[in-house]
Parts: structure tokens; sequence; C-alpha cells
């Protein structure tokens, strides 16, 4: 079993790894991204999904999930308003706002199940 500091030193380390590969290393083109800018943060993005994706998977109480959910949430508009960007379409924002509304009601209706409580109170 690692202690606790060395397995926070261990990901403050990979996380200044993880931070200096975006930063200096050439992005392979997914899609056609109008400037480096972009495609460097649809990378933190995909990094902080990540992240919080392990915190679904490995939290340790429910409200913590529920917090990591709601955060994937807010990352999921995020890269719709990156992708409408660098397309130059709408539709991307029109999806981003409906997912933003639905994955609010999603959160409230778990922080209630989560309290005990009913539906109509």
């Amino acid at each position: 079993m690692i202690p606790g500091r060395v397995r926070w030193f261990i990901g403050l380390v990979a996380s200044f790894a993880v931070l200096a590969l975006i930063l200096f290393l050439p992005l392979p083109s997914m899609l056609k991204w109008q400037s480096g800018f972009l495609g460097r943060a649809f990378l933190w993005l995909l990094v902080c999904a990540i992240l919080c994706l392990a915190r679904v998977v490995r939290g340790p109480t429910a409200p913590d999930r529920s917090v990591a959910i709601d955060m994937l949430g807010i990352l999921i508009v995020g890269f719709c308003a990156i992708l409408s960007l660098s397309t130059g379409r709408d539709w991307y924002i029109d999806i981003g706002i409906a997912w933003a509304l639905q994955s609010f009601i999603g959160v409230m209706a778990l922080a209630k199940y989560l309290e005990g409580r009913d539906f109509d109170e």
C-alpha cells in the first residue's frame, strides 16, 4: 500500500508531465483545427474528462460521484463550444445548451434522491 503523500506526489508529477506534453508537443490533427489554441483546449478538456471519469469510478461517496458527473456535463458543453468554433456550425451550441439543461435537472434529481427526499418536495 502506497502512503498518501507518495500517491499525491506521483499524481502531481503525472499532472505536470501531461501539462508538458500538451504544451510542447505538436498535436496530431484529428479535426482541421483553425488554431493551435483550439487543439490544446480540446486536449485539456479531454484530460479533465478522463479525470472526472476516474472520480466517477473511484469516488469514495455518492456525492463525490454526483459532483464528478456534474463536472463531466460542463466539460461536454465545453467540447460542444470548441467544436462549434472549429467547424463554424451553430448546432453544436444548441446541443451544448440542451445538454446543460438536462445535466442540471439530472444533478438536482440525484441530489434530492441522495438526501432521501421525494421528487415532489
